[in-house]
C-alpha cells in the first residue's frame, strides 16, 4: 500500500464519487465470501500439478465436526454424559454453594404436553446454568399421582363404570398401577428434551404416592391439627357432580361464557302475620295478595330457600302489572324498575316503602301448596346489604346451604347453628335426594328424586313452578360460572361435612413471608397475594377413593369424627407400619381423602433443612395457575407447620411463572380443535416431511428464545425459524472448528497478548466481553430470550457477516507463525470457550458435540469423557473490555458500509478482490483521518479488496462525512481496478506481472520448505 500525495490527474478525474451508502451491506459481504470459498475449492480441483501444489499449501479449515448431525442419534448418545451422569458428578464434585430448584410435580395422566416440555426445560437451563458456575444443584423430578382423573381412567381400563361395584381396595390398587406406568412413561419422555437428573437413582425422583412421601405429608398435617387449625364443618363448599368430590378455589376455572335458566318467581307475602311493622301493615292494609318477585339463576336450590333478602337503604315499590296477574300486587326495588321494564311491561306505582321496614316481614313457603301443609311455619325477609341494585329484582333469595353469601348472613344473623340439621338441604352427590319430598310433597318428589340439579333437576323444578302459577318469566342468562378444572364441568354450591383448614390465623403470616420472595415477572406477586387475601378456610377433604387418607376415626352410632392429636399418634403409627389401606377394627375411620394440592404442597418438606432463615428452595418455576395451586399450598402447609413465635419463612426464595403454550395461530391446544403439538413429536419426528426429528436442541432454543412470562406459540414455521437458527449456531462453531482445530492452525507459541492484536481483533473480544456478561447477568435473572437475542446478534453480525469475512484469507493464505493469522486464531479460540458456555444451558448437545471435537474427539467418540459442564464458567478478564476499540471500529465500519455499496455498484461481475481502493484524507486532518492513516495497513483487509492507498488530498473537494464526526472530517473514496496480476495461490490481485506468485504466498512457500 502506498501513502503519497494525490497526483493532479487524479484529482481532475470523476471516479465514483460518493454520497451516503448503506444498502447491501449484508449482501456485499456475503458475496465476497461465497467468492473466496469458490476460488479455493476451484484451486483445489484444479488438475495442474502447480495449482495441486498450491491448493495443498492452503490452510483450509479442516475439522470432524460436521455440519449437520442426525440428532435421533447424537443426542442418544450423549443423553447418559450430559443429564444422568453430569447430576451425579455434579453433586459429588461441585464445591460451590447449594442451589436448589424445586420442582412442582406434574399431574401422572398421560403423555407430556408443550406446556411440560417449557416447564421442563426452562427448569433445565436454569439448573445448568449453575453447574456450570460450580453450584451443587438440588434437583429431585417430582409426579402429583393422586386424584379422581387417575382413579377414572384406571377403572375405565378394566370397563368398570360405577365405583360402588369394585372395592374400595382395589380401587386403589388399579389407580396406583395406572399412576406408575404414567411416571414411567413421562419419565422417559423428558429424557427425550435432554433433562439433566439422576432419573433412575434411589430417592432421586419423588411420587406422592410413595409411603415415605404420604407419611411425611401426614406428619404436617397432624402439626396443622395441633395448632387447631384442622376441623370438620358442615356448610356450603364447591362440589363438583362430574368428580363427585367437593372442591377447593384453587380447583375452579370461571367461564364468562356460561349460560343458565334464570327465573323470576313469586312468592307470596304472609298479611296475617303480626310481626309486620306499622308501615308495612298500612301499606297492604288494603291488599289481599301481595307477591315478592325475586330472581335466580339457581331455580334447583329454590327447594331449600330460608329467606329472602332486601337492602335496608333500598327503596321498594308495589307495583301492579297487567300483563301479568293482574289481581295480585307485587313488591321490587325502586332502582330496579328500568331495567325490568322488559320483564313488567307498563305498570302502575302504587306505593313506596323502604328496605328497613321491609325486614322482619315473612312469607309463605314457595311450595306450601304442594304439601298441603296449611300450618307451615312462614319464612321471614331479612336484611342484607350483600343485596346489590344491578341486578335481579332488589329481593334475593336466600338458600344458606347453597351459597356462601347466603350462609355468611344467616350465621351472622344467629338464624343457623353450625349442624346439618340447621340447614335445609335437598341435594348430595349432585341429585336430590328423598327429603326433598318434605318440602315438595310426596308426588313431586317422585319427579326430582335423582335427577341432577344442573340438569334435568332444574327443569323439573321450572316445570313445577310453572304447574303452580309462581313462574312469571324465564330466560337465558349468559354469565360467569365456576368449572371444575379437571373435567371442564360446571359445579355447584352445596352444603356437605367437610375438613377444612383455617386460614384465618396464619394468612397474615403467609403474607408476611412473601415479601421476602422475589417473583418473576413481578406482577405476579400482586395475583398470589389476592389469592391469600381473599381466602379464610382451605376445604382439604374429597369424596375419593384413590389419595392419602384424612386419618381421623368415627363412632359408629353417632357417626362423630374425632381428630386430635393423642388419635392421630396411634393412627399414624399403624399406617406408618402397615400403610394407609389398613383397616382399624374399632371404630370407622373415615373415607375422605385429602384434597391433592396438599399433597404436592407438601413436597417441601423433603428439601434439605437450610438455615432457619432461608427457604428451602431457591426457586420454583410452574405455569401462572400454580398462584392458585401449588405455589399457595406450598406457602399454607409450610407457614401452618412453622414454629409458634417463630418468623415466617416462605417455603420458596424466587417464584417463576410463565404463560400457556398456544398454537401458532395464537390459539389454546386442544383435542377437540386438533392442534395439540406433542414435544416427543417435534424431538423425535412424526409422520412424513411435516414432521421432521428436530431434536431437543431445537425444542429448548424455542423454549429459551421466547419470552416465556407471556403466553406463547408454537408450531412448524416457528420451528423452522428456530432450527435455522440452531444451524447459523452451529455453523459459527463449525467455522471456528476448522481454523482452529487443525494441528497447523495452532503456533506453538500459543495465544497471544492484547497488545499484540488489531484494531478489529480487539472490537471483536470487546464485543464477546460484552455478550458474556449480558449473558452471565441474563441467566441470573432468568431473561433467556435475552441471552439468546445477544448472542445471535453476535454470530450472525460480529461474526459472520464481519469478522468471519475479513479474515478468511487471513486464516487459509497466511502463514500459521504470522503474526495476522495467529491473532485471529487467538481470538476464535476465546470466542469459542466463551460460546460453548453460553449456549451450554440452552444447548448441551451441541456444546457437548463441540467439546467433545476441541477434546481431540471424533464424532463415535462423543459419548466418552467428562461433560462440557465439568469445565466452570470462567468469564473474560475485564482487560477485554474495551471502549475506545468499538469507538474506532465504528467509524470504519461507517466508511466499510460505503466502500462495499461502492464495490457493488462497480465490480458487476466482478468480485472485490479485483478492485483497490484509494481513500483520499483532507489535509486538515482530523480524528476520521488519523484513524484511517493509522489502520492503512489494515484496510485492505477489512474492505476484502486487493490494495488500498490512503492519499493526502491536498485541497480536493470532499464528498464523504460518516455520521457523528465532525463536518472538517470528510474524505474522498474512489475506486479503481487492480494494477496488480491475480495470484494462482491466493486469488487476490496482488502479484507483480513478472513474478509467479504473490510476496505473501511466495514466503509461506519458502517457510514451508524450510
Amino acid at each position: 500500500m502506498h501513502h503519497t500525495k494525490l497526483p493532479a490527474y487524479l484529482r481532475e478525474q470523476k471516479k465514483y464519487h460518493l454520497a451516503h451508502h448503506y444498502k447491501n451491506f449484508e449482501l456485499g459481504f456475503g458475496v465476497t465470501s461465497k467468492v473466496l470459498a469458490i476460488c479455493y475449492r476451484a484451486l483445489s480441483n484444479d488438475d495442474s500439478d502447480q495449482n495441486k501444489l498450491y491448493a495443498k499449501s492452503l490452510f483450509l479449515p479442516r475439522t470432524t465436526f460436521p455440519q449437520w448431525t442426525d440428532p435421533l442419534k447424537t443426542e442418544v448418545l450423549l443423553r447418559k454424559k450430559t443429564c444422568d451422569d453430569l447430576y451425579r458428578w455434579q453433586w459429588e464434585n461441585n464445591n460451590g454453594p447449594l442451589f436448589v430448584l424445586h420442582d412442582g410435580p406434574p399431574y401422572a395422566n398421560g403423555d407430556l404436553h408443550m406446556g411440560h416440555a417449557l416447564n421442563k426445560i426452562l427448569k433445565d437451563i436454569i439448573n445448568r446454568y449453575h453447574v456450570l458456575l460450580g453450584h451443587r444443584v438440588h434437583y429431585i423430578p417430582g409426579w402429583d399421582c393422586h386424584g379422581l382423573p387417575i382413579e377414572n381412567k384406571a377403572l375405565k381400563a378394566v370397563q368398570v363404570d360405577d365405583h360402588r361395584v369394585i372395592a374400595p381396595a382395589e380401587i386403589r390398587s388399579l389407580a396406583n398401577s395406572t399412576a406408575v406406568q404414567a411416571v414411567k412413561s413421562q419419565k422417559a419422555e423428558f429424557r427425550e428434551l435432554g433433562i439433566m437428573a439422576d432419573w433412575d437413582g434411589t430417592g432421586s425422583t419423588y411420587r406422592t404416592l410413595d409411603h415415605g412421601y404420604e407419611m411425611r405429608q401426614l406428619r404436617i398435617f397432624q402439626k396443622m391439627v395441633d395448632k387447631g387449625l384442622i376441623y370438620r364443618h358442615y356448610r356450603p363448599v364447591y362440589y363438583s357432580p362430574s368428580s363427585r368430590s367437593a372442591l377447593a378455589e384453587a380447583e375452579l376455572v370461571y367461564k364468562d361464557d356460561h349460560v343458565s335458566h334464570s327465573v323470576y318467581v313469586a312468592f307470596d307475602l304472609d298479611l296475617r302475620s303480626n310481626k309486620s311493622n306499622v308501615a308495612l301493615r298500612n301499606l297492604v292494609a288494603d291488599e289481599t295478595n301481595v307477591r315478592l318477585l325475586v330472581w335466580t339463576t339457581t331455580p334447583w336450590t329454590l327447594t331449600a330457600n330460608m329467606g329472602i333478602a332486601v337492602h335496608p337503604e333500598m327503596t321498594y315499590v308495589m307495583i301492579r302489572s297487567a300483563e301479568w296477574d293482574g289481581e295480585s300486587a307485587f313488591l321490587v326495588a325502586l332502582e330496579r324498575l328500568e331495567g325490568l321494564s322488559k320483564i313488567l311491561g307498563k305498570v302502575e306505582v302504587v306505593a313506596e316503602i323502604q328496605g328497613s321496614e321491609l325486614s322482619g316481614a315473612h312469607y309463605h313457603p314457595l311450595f306450601a301448596s304442594l304439601t298441603q301443609d296449611t300450618a307451615s311455619e312462614s319464612l321471614a325477609i331479612i336484611a342484607s346489604t350483600h343485596v346489590m341494585p344491578d341486578s335481579g329484582t332488589g329481593l334475593v333469595h336466600c338458600a344458606p346451604a347453597h351459597g356462601a353469601e347466603d350462609y355468611n348472613l344467616f350465621r351472622t344473623q344467629h338464624l343457623i347453628i353450625s349442624s346439618a340439621s340447621s340447614l335445609i338441604c335437598h341435594v348430595e352427590g349432585g341429585v336430590f335426594t328423598s327429603e326433598v319430598a318434605n318440602v315438595v310433597g310426596k308426588e313431586a318428589a317422585e319427579t326430582l328424586i335423582g335427577q341432577p340439579v344442573l340438569d334435568q333437576g332444574s327443569r323439573t323444578i321450572v316445570g313445577l313452578l310453572k304447574s303452580m302459577g309462581r313462574l312469571l318469566k324465564i330466560e337465558r342468562f349468559k354469565h360467569r360460572y365456576p368449572y371444575d378444572w379437571k373435567t371442564d364441568k360446571p359445579v355447584i354450591v352445596t352444603a356437605t361435612s367437610q375438613w377444612f383448614a383455617n386460614l384465618d390465623d396464619i394468612k397474615e403470616d403467609a403474607l408476611k413471608a412473601l415479601k421476602t420472595v422475589t417473583f418473576f415477572p413481578q406482577i405476579s406477586r400482586n395475583r398470589l397475594e389476592s389469592f391469600i387475601k381473599s381466602r379464610s378456610e382451605w376445604c382439604i377433604s374429597r369424596q375419593r377413593v384413590w389419595g392419602v387418607p384424612i386419618p381421623s376415626l368415627h363412632h359408629g352410632p353417632t357417626d362423630r369424627a374425632y381428630l386430635d392429636s393423642v388419635t392421630l399418634d396411634y393412627i399414624l403409627a399403624v399406617l406408618d407400619k402397615k400403610g394407609v389401606d389398613e383397616n382399624l377394627s374399632n371404630w370407622h375411620k373415615g373415607t375422605d381423602t385429602m384434597d391433592v394440592w396438599f399433597d404436592s404442597g407438601s413436597s417441601w418438606s423433603f428439601l434439605p433443612d437450610q438455615d432457619d432463615a432461608q427457604p428451602r428452595a431457591n426457586v420454583c418455576l410452574e405455569g401462572s395457575d400454580q398462584h392458585r395451586g401449588w405455589f399457595q399450598s406450598q406457602l399454607l402447609t409450610a407457614i401452618g407447620t412453622a414454629e409458634v413465635n417463630k418468623k415466617a419463612i416462605a417455603p420458596y426464595g424466587t417464584l417463576l411463572t410463565h404463560g400457556m403454550v398456544l398454537d401458532a395461530a395464537g390459539k389454546k391446544m386442544s383435542k377437540s380443535l386438533g392442534n395439540i403439538m406433542s414435544p416427543v413429536t417435534v424431538v423425535k419426528g412424526g409422520v412424513g416431511e411435516k414432521e421432521p426429528a428436530y431434536g431437543a436442541d431445537t425444542l429448548r432454543l424455542w423454549a429459551a428464545t421466547v419470552e416465556y412470562w407471556r403466553d406463547m406459540s408454537i408450531g412448524p414455521k416457528i420451528l423452522e425459524q428456530t432450527s435455522e437458527s440452531l444451524r447459523k449456531i452451529r455453523n459459527s462453531a463449525r467455522f471456528i472448528l476448522g481454523n482452529i482445530g487443525d494441528p497447523t492452525a495452532r503456533p506453538e507459541s500459543g495465544l497471544i497478548p492484547k497488545e499484540r492484536l488489531g484494531l478489529v481483533d480487539c472490537y471483536v473480544m470487546h464485543q464477546l466481553y460484552e455478550l458474556e456478561r449480558t449473558a452471565l447477568s441474563s441467566y441470573a435473572q432468568y431473561n433467556f430470550p435475552r441471552v439468546i437475542s445477544t448472542l445471535t446478534n453476535f454470530t450472525n453480525t460480529t461474526l459472520s457477516s464481519l469478522y468471519f469475512d475479513i479474515t478468511k484469507d487471513n486464516l487459509y493464505a497466511n502463514s500459521p507463525s504470522s503474526q495476522e493469522r495467529r491473532a485471529t486464531v487467538t481470538v476464535l479460540q476465546h470466542v469459542l470457550n466463551t460460546m460453548i458456555h453460553i449456549i451450554a444451558p440452552v444447548l448441551p448437545h451441541l456444546a457437548e458435540e463441540i467439546h467433545s471435537v476441541l477434546r481431540g474427539q471424533s464424532s463415535p467418540d462423543i459419548s466418552h469423557g467428562l461433560s462440557v459442564f465439568t469445565r466452570s464458567w470462567v468469564p473474560l478478564p475485564p482487560e477485554w473490555h474495551d471502549a475506545s476499540a468499538e469507538q474506532e471500529m465504528t467509524q470504519l465500519l461507517r466508511v466499510r458500509s460505503t466502500v462495499l455499496g461502492l464495490l457493488e455498484q462497480a465490480r458487476g461481475k466482478s468480485n472485490s478482490t479485483e478492485a483497490e481502493v484509494d481513500i483520499i484524507l483532507p489535509s486538515a486532518g482530523g480524528e476520521l483521518a488519523n484513524l484511517i492513516a493509522r489502520e492503512e495497513s489494515f484496510l485492505k483487509t477489512f474492505f476484502i479488496v486487493s490494495d488500498v492507498s490512503v492519499i493526502d488530498e491536498g485541497g480536493t473537494v470532499t464528498t464523504f462525512s460518516p455520521y457523528g464526526l465532525r463536518s472538517n472530517e470528510r474524505i474522498d473514496i474512489r475506486i479503481r481496478l487492480a494494477t496488480l496480476a491475480k495470484c494462482p495461490r491466493c486469488w487476490t490481485y496482488t502479484r507483480p506481472h513478472k513474478d509467479t506468485l504473490c510476496l505473501r504466498c511466495s514466503d509461506v512457500l519458502s517457510l514451508a520448505s524450510t
